[in-house]
């Protein structure tokens, strides 16, 4: 017989530690329905008959923010077999909150007392049994970081699950409330059982006299309730919930003083003296600078490219695709099937996999930096200066990863709780300049502007540009507001993770990125290749020597018009922009085959031989060029890229807005940098030029506008 076991605590508390150390990683990941917020779900090692489900990180089961919400409707709709409570022994008091609720669901419940390891290492003692008394359930110390107590753990759960033993706690509180709660739990005994999701009836005439909006819709209160509430508040000089909510706090006020004992209440813990500095106003900033440019380095210029160079040049071209090229022709396949296994299959899915090395180690540190606490620091100091573009402090960390690869970036924002931030930093994140992007960049700096050293750090000035902008005007529209609430942000305790720990989340990471994006690129790699390798004539559809004579330059030329009022309104530019969804290099490799360029072009472009170049260089003028320029890099980014998008954004509708925001963005800014690079060079106003006014007053509008009202401003609150 098959148990579900519900993992539930506070973000921070070590739960996705425990998730891991429990199933192995072998986790299902998935979106709970009709949102994008993860759900996990994997099978206790050595127990296959206990399914383990990661619910939200929250701090309460009041329905108030979207991860509370899926948690309590799990609990009360799906109804576990058990519930595993994970608390930080080392933040005990603001973990028993969620503890009081959980109980109070009647769910054979299992509290676990993780970090029990740092506390008793500060000289501190948890009378476990004691707690375990109080609340009725069974207590167990663990260190899911070490491992430690995991099989006590595992025999508690399962006792429990054998027993069905329900929980019996309650929260005792004044007559008059406790009057109430007997006269609406006799008022329910008639309601059908169906509504009641076998929830204990003290559970639901507790909510009730809340008024708690998700039990109102399940049940709705009568007037003569609501009479009844409306007195017993004005003989309580206070609201219902808010009442319960001081009652539990001193509730748990009071177990704390039975059941802990600080061994130096006044002293200054190791995560305080570290904050004092890595917090500082004055030198928080410079440490996030250089701690960031340390994982960029490793990851991007050293270790992660030698991989990724590895991968790209050994292990894909020489083994894979010379191999590959080899074996096929000594088996004697015919030319198309040789041309889509090594350069449409094998080079379109390693122009992916090219990129895990570089990911494995952004991952690596970022994970090591987000277990051990550090970054939620970073979000706190830049979560002030990003919300006022409608950001969170947690999108810097994606945008930083993105001058690397936007595939790690986009992935990275997960790592944001408020959906519309997170949804808002997928969306935006790939505005700024990745390497991939940065052969076009040269290209253009070097042969058409001299190789001026203020190019490059312009284009990364227009990336950031364009996430400011897209931050004030989407935080203006419906989908990106999010409703007025406080944003909560923890900040956890220092400690070393284990590598282990470390190791599991980047596997994670790295195979849920190999299993998406590998997809899309898969089949977007083959189409495009057999249009580039094939064209329409009279014989039919044959296989074509000349770029110029595909299908793909035939549909290049169909749209090619679109890109007139740009600049660059022909067949090669429009190809070139094409296969650049692929990935960006190939933007300069197709200028290559379609102007007929002799050797390597990006060697050419890193060895600066721009006289080499001229069959391209002359096709464009500065403005044209610039534009081009403009355009490719905010508009979509590769399939790689939109694949993780897609897996971010949970759904076809919300990738395809990004995509066509990503393009109109682009579309625009390259039209308005054009028409008016035109005018100021001395060309006449034209009809152009007029679109071009309208289209830059329209985005001003958008910019400046009013926010709506009802999208109150998100406050920030530091626990």
């Amino acid at each position: 017989m098959k148990y579900t076991i519900a993992l539930a605590g506070n973000p921070n508390s070590g739960k996705t530690t425990l998730f891991n150390q429990l199933t192995g990683a072998r986790a299902h990941v998935g979106n709970w329905p009709g949102v994008t917020v993860e759900k996990k779900e994997g099978k206790i090692l050595r127990n296959e008959d206990l399914s383990l489900i990661d619910l939200p990180g929250i701090y309460s089961l009041s329905p108030y923010t979207l991860e509370e919400v899926i948690a309590r409707n799990f609990l009360l709709k799906e109804r576990p077999d058990v519930i595993i409570n994970i608390v930080d022994a080392t933040n005990l008091e603001r973990n028993l909150y969620l503890t009081t609720q959980v109980v109070e669901t009647g769910i054979p419940t299992v509290i676990a007392c993780n970090m029990i390891d740092l506390v008793k290492q500060a000289g501190d003692r948890l009378d476990s049994k004691a707690l375990s008394a109080h609340f009725g359930v069974p207590v167990v110390e663990i260190s899911a970081l070490r491992g430690d107590g995991l099989d006590e753990l595992i025999d508690a759960v399962k006792d429990a699950v054998s027993s069905k033993q329900e929980t019996s706690y309650v929260l005792r509180l004044s007559e008059e409330v406790e009057s109430e709660i007997k006269q609406v739990e006799k008022e329910l005994e008639t309601t059908p059982p169906e509504k009641l999701y076998d929830m204990p009836l003290r559970w639901w005439a507790q909510k009730l006299l809340e008024q708690d909006e998700k039990a109102l819709e399940e049940i709705s209160l009568s007037s003569e309730q609501k009479a009844r509430i409306e007195v017993l508040e004005e003989k309580l000089d206070d609201d219902v919930q808010s009442y319960i909510s001081t009652a539990r706090y001193k509730s748990i006020a009071v177990i704390m003083d039975s059941i802990y004992t600080c061994k130096n209440p006044q002293r200054l813990s190791l995560t305080d003296r570290i904050d004092k500095i890595v917090t500082n106003r004055i030198l928080a900033l410079p440490i996030f600078v250089l701690v960031m440019f340390l994982v960029y380095y490793i990851s991007i210029s050293t270790i992660g490219t030698l991989g990724t160079d590895y991968v790209n040049d050994v292990v894909v071209g020489e083994w894979a695709q010379g191999g590959m090229e080899t074996l096929l022709t000594n088996l004697g396949a015919s030319d198309w099937v040789i041309g889509l296994t090594v350069d449409g299959i094998i080079g379109g899915v390693g122009a992916v996999l090219g990129f895990l090395p570089q990911m494995a180690v952004l991952f690596l540190l970022l994970t090591f930096l987000e277990l051990s606490g550090y970054m939620a620091r970073i979000a706190f100091i830049l979560d002030r200066i990003f919300r006022k573009f409608g950001l969170s402090g947690k999108s810097f960390i994606p945008m930083l990863i993105g001058t690397g690869c936007s595939v790690p970036a986009i992935m990275a924002s997960r790592t944001i709780e408020q959906e519309a931030d997170r949804r808002m930093t997928a969306i935006t994140t790939s505005f700024v300049p990745c390497g991939a992007k940065l052969p076009i960049i040269a290209f253009i700096a070097g042969a058409l502007f001299n190789g001026s050293w203020w190019f490059a750090p312009i284009c990364y000035f227009v990336g950031i540009a364009a996430v400011i902008i897209s931050g004030i005007v989407l935080k203006k529209t419906r989908g990106f507001a999010g409703d007025p609430a406080p944003f909560v942000m923890e900040l956890p305790e220092y400690r070393l993770p284990t590598l282990k720990a470390v190791l599991l989340t980047v596997w994670e990471r790295c195979f849920a990125f190999i299993k998406k994006a590998g997809t899309i690129i898969l089949l977007s790699s083959i189409v495009l290749w057999f249009l580039q390798a094939y064209g329409v004539t009279g014989e039919g559809i044959v296989a074509v020597e000349d770029a110029g004579d595909s299908i793909l330059a035939v549909i290049g030329g169909a749209i090619a018009w679109l890109f007139i009022p740009l600049g660059f309104g022909d067949w090669q530019s429009t190809v070139a922009t094409f296969t650049g969804l692929i990935a960006k290099e190939n933007v300069m490799t197709t200028f290559a085959i379609v102007f007929g360029v002799e050797g390597d072009v990006l060697d050419l472009i890193d060895a600066g031989e721009w006289s080499s170049l001229t069959a391209i260089t002359q096709h464009y003028t500065m403005s044209s060029a610039f534009s081009f320029l403009l355009f490719q890099l905010l508009c979509a980014p590769c399939f790689a890229a939109i694949g993780a998008m897609h897996r971010e954004l949970g759904n076809a509708k919300w990738t395809l807005f990004a995509v066509a925001y990503q393009t109109l963005f682009a579309y625009s800014a390259s039209l308005i940098y054009y028409q008016f690079a035109l005018l100021f060079s001395g060309n006449p106003f034209t009809l152009t030029s007029a679109v071009a006014i309208v289209v830059l007053l329209a985005w001003l509008y958008l910019l400046l506008r009013k926010k709506p009202e009802g999208q109150g401003r998100l406050q920030m609150e530091i626990i």
